[in-house]
C-alpha cells in the first residue's frame, strides 16, 4: 500500500463523511429543530409549514434506515479501492453500530483531511513562499521536516478509520463466532453425510463385487469337494481346506460388510436392522422400537451402530445375563436407551490401557455428539448400566 493512496483515502474521508452524516444525523436534526421552532415560534397563518416540518421529522428515520446500508456500502469501496482493507457485513442488527460510524466519519474525516492536507500543503507553500521571496529561507528546513510527516500522518488518519470501521460497520466479536459456528456446524453435517455415503458405496460395492465373487468360488470349492472323491488324498485335502477358508472368509465379510452398513437399515428401517443385531446377540436382549416416521439417514445409521457397539460392549464386558434396548420417536428427537444388568462401573474414559477391560464408551459419545446429539451414562459399581441417548431426529 503506498502513501498516496493512504494519502487520498484521507482526503476522500471528508466529503463522505460530510454525506454520511448529513444523510444520517443532519437531516433528522435539521428537520427536528425546523419543526420545534415552527410550533414555538411561527405563525397561526404558517401552519401548513409546520405540519410539513412535524410529519418529516416523524418521517425521517423512515428516510435514513435505507440510507444506511448504501452508505455502508460505499465506506466498504472505498476502503477496498484505497487501503486493500476488507470490511465483512455486518447482519442487519448491527445497523445501530453502522449509524453510529456514519456520524462518526464526519470528525474522523474532518480531522484526517485537514491534518493530512495541511502537512502537505505546508511543505508546498512554504517552499513557493521561499522561492518567491516571502519568508525567511531558513524556514526551508521545516519543508523536508512537513513533507516527512505526511506519509505518517496519512497512516495514522488509516489507522484510527479501519479500526473504527471494522469495529462499527463490521460484524462484532460475538457475531463473527456466530457465523464461525454455523460455518462449522454445516460444515461437520457435510462431513458426516459424506462419510455415511461413502461407507454405503463401499458396503454396496463389497456386496455386488468380492462378496458375490467369494461366494462363487465357495459354491464350487464345495462341489468339487463333494464329486472329486477320488481324487489323492493330499489334493481333496487341500480342497476341503481351501472350500473351509472360503467359507470364513466369506462369513467374515459379510460380518464386515454388515459393521459398515447393513443393507436392511436401507431396505426396512431402524426397526428391521435392530432386530438382526438382537438376533445375533450372545445374550438375551429385548427390543422395544416405536418409529412411526423414518428418521435421516445419518440419525439412523448412528443410531444402529451404537446400539450394535453397546452390544458388542456389553457382551465383551458387562458380564450381563440380559439386556434392554427401548428406541422411540418423540417429536422431532430420537430416543435410545440401552440397559443391561451387569457389573457395572462403566466409565466414558478417552483412553483404555492396554490389557484393560474399558469399555470404550467414549466413541458412542462421539457418534451422539458429531450430530449435536446427546449421550448419558449412568452405572454404578455393581449395575445395572444405563445408556440414554438422544438425537436430532431430521427427516
Amino acid at each position: 500500500m503506498t502513501s498516496t493512496k493512504r494519502t487520498v483515502h484521507a482526503l476522500t474521508g471528508l466529503p463522505v463523511g460530510v454525506l454520511s452524516f448529513a444523510l444520517t444525523a443532519g437531516l433528522p436534526i435539521g428537520l427536528g429543530y425546523c419543526a420545534v421552532w415552527s410550533l414555538i415560534y411561527a405563525s397561526p397563518d404558517a401552519w401548513a409549514l409546520t405540519a410539513t416540518f412535524v410529519v418529516l421529522t416523524v418521517l425521517a428515520p423512515v428516510l435514513v434506515v435505507p440510507a444506511v446500508p448504501r452508505l455502508t456500502a460505499l465506506q466498504r469501496r472505498r476502503f477496498r479501492a484505497f487501503l486493500g482493507v476488507e470490511i465483512l457485513p455486518a447482519p442487519p442488527r448491527g445497523r445501530w453500530r453502522q449509524l453510529a460510524y456514519h456520524v462518526l466519519a464526519l470528525f474522523i474525516g474532518t480531522i484526517g483531511a485537514t491534518a493530512t492536507a495541511a502537512c502537505w500543503l505546508a511543505g508546498v507553500g512554504l517552499g513557493a513562499a521561499i522561492v518567491l521571496g516571502k519568508i525567511n529561507p531558513a524556514l526551508g528546513l521545516l519543508i523536508p521536516a512537513t513533507l516527512l510527516a505526511a506519509p505518517w500522518v496519512a497512516r495514522a488518519v488509516a489507522q484510527v478509520d479501519t479500526a473504527a470501521a471494522r469495529s462499527l460497520l463490521g460484524p462484532s466479536r460475538s457475531e463473527q463466532l456466530s457465523v464461525r459456528i454455523d460455518v462449522l456446524s454445516r460444515t461437520r453435517a457435510d462431513i458426516v453425510a459424506a462419510t455415511d455415503a461413502e461407507r454405503r458405496r463401499i458396503e454396496r460395492d463389497l456386496h455386488d463385487g468380492a462378496q458375490q465373487r467369494l461366494v462363487s468360488l465357495a459354491m464350487n470349492l464345495g462341489m468339487a469337494r463333494a464329486n472329486l472323491t477320488d481324487t489323492p488324498e493330499p489334493a481333496r485335502q487341500a480342497i476341503e481346506a481351501a472350500h473351509e477358508e472360503a467359507t470364513q472368509a466369506l462369513a467374515e465379510l459379510r460380518e464386515f460388510v454388515r459393521g459398515l452398513h447393513p443393507a436392511v437399515l436401507n431396505d426396512r428401517g431402524l426397526d428391521a436392522a435392530l432386530s438382526g443385531i438382537v438376533a445375533r446377540a450372545p445374550l438375551p436382549v429385548r427390543l422395544n422400537v416405536a418409529v412411526p416416521a423414518r428418521c435421516s439417514p445419518v440419525i439412523e445409521a448412528i443410531a444402529y451402530f451404537i446400539v450394535a457397539e453397546a452390544l458388542t460392549n456389553i457382551a465383551k464386558h458387562a458380564r450381563a445375563d440380559r439386556a434392554e434396548i427401548t428406541v422411540e420417536r418423540v417429536a422431532d428427537r430420537l430416543h435410545v436407551v440401552i440397559t443391561d444388568d451387569g457389573r457395572g462401573g462403566a466409565t466414558l474414559g478417552t483412553h483404555r490401557p492396554p490389557g484393560s477391560d474399558g469399555t470404550g464408551l467414549h466413541g458412542l459419545a462421539q457418534r451422539a455428539a458429531s450430530v449435536d446429539g446427546t449421550f448419558a451414562l449412568h452405572s454404578p459399581a455393581g449395575g445395572p448400566t444405563r445408556i440414554t441417548v438422544e438425537l436430532p431426529c431430521a427427516s
